[in-house]
């Protein structure tokens, strides 16, 4: 079974070399590595040369004539791979050096699945760990209290819990996820999960597989929340799906601007990507489905602040659903 692996990167010299050194001594081998520069301007290609150098089997670079940036530069990193197993990789973060063979492993034993994502570590500018909750220990949390997990309902209603970095994936779905969208705020690895949660085979894995690097220069945060009970009950009030009755006013008016906003960008991947009408078609579908039933609770639990929000709503054009 061939590995591949697809890095991009962007000025970054600073931590590229513990990425590179973290894939390359992995306890199983990884065949290929296609990287593709987004037109650095810091030592990053020289960097990357050297290892070619070493490694010249493995190594494959190519430096992009014009600034794809993230999303488009790892759809073209993708497609120039050509392993049975697709691993993403981010230039800043540390891989834990037996990712590739529990995630191989994984896949030989869990064959319905197409996408694995998992949890990890913390880690700061100087590779410190800190002991923090993420969203990926959500699923965790939720089946604690259980709750059964349906990946494309959590994705869809409340936040990306795949992240990219984290990710690697059968080749087979390859031409079902590329072309990625380009959707201001929107990245390729809710892509990615999207698809293969429609399918039924995605899962995120609550192995900590990854140093996820936490610096003032990184394109995506939000990741980490501090360590505590408070905290964790939090996360799990905001992404249980299941029981509103627990739902205070602020989040359900807040629900019901964050519904909106989801059908509009559930439109725009209907009219993007025919190939996938009857996953966003349906979709369009629940979230409309949601947003009544959320306005309906809102009312019957808070009628009088729910008359006002209404007043003050129309008089400065918010959370004013545009449905088909």
């Amino acid at each position: 079974m061939k590995i591949s692996v697809a890095m991009c990167t962007y000025n970054g010299e600073k931590y590229l070399k513990e990425q590179l050194d973290s894939i390359i001594n992995q306890t199983h081998q990884v065949h290929e590595i296609i990287i593709c520069d987004d037109l650095s301007n810091d030592r990053t290609l020289a960097i990357l040369n050297n290892y070619q150098q070493k490694f010249p089997t493995i190594i494959k670079i190519y430096k992009n004539e014009i600034t794809l940036k993230s999303v488009k530069n790892f759809e073209k990193a993708i497609s120039l791979t050509t392993g049975d197993i697709v691993f993403l990789a981010d230039q800043d973060d540390i891989w834990v050096l037996n990712k590739v063979e529990d995630y191989k492993n994984y896949f030989q034993e869990n064959p319905r699945i197409q996408v694995i994502a998992s949890n990890g570590y913390c880690i700061d500018d100087k590779s410190k760990v800190h002991e923090k909750h993420s969203l990926w220990d959500i699923p965790q949390f939720l089946r604690e209290i259980g709750v059964e997990i349906d990946y494309l309902k959590l994705i869809t209603y409340s936040s990306n819990i795949a992240t990219g970095a984290t990710m690697a994936f059968k080749r087979t779905i390859i031409p079902e996820i590329i072309p990625f969208p380009e959707i201001d705020g929107f990245h390729h690895d809710e892509w990615i999960a999207i698809i293969a949660s429609y399918k039924k085979s995605f899962e995120l894995i609550n192995g900590k597989y990854l140093y996820y690097r936490i610096h003032d220069k990184q394109q995506v945060g939000g990741v980490f929340f501090e360590k505590n009970s408070k905290q964790k009950a939090k996360l799990i009030k905001n992404y249980n799906l299941i029981d509103n009755s627990l739902k205070n006013f602020n989040y359900l008016k807040k629900k019901l601007k964050i519904l909106i906003e989801i059908y509009d960008k559930n439109t725009k991947f209907l009219f993007f990507n025919t190939n996938h009408n009857e996953l966003f078609k349906k979709n369009l579908k629940d979230i409309k489905k949601q947003y009544f039933e959320t306005a309906i609770l809102l009312e019957k639990k808070y009628p009088f602040h729910y008359f006002i929000l209404k007043k003050i709503d129309k008089l400065r054009n918010k959370r004013k659903p545009n449905f088909n």
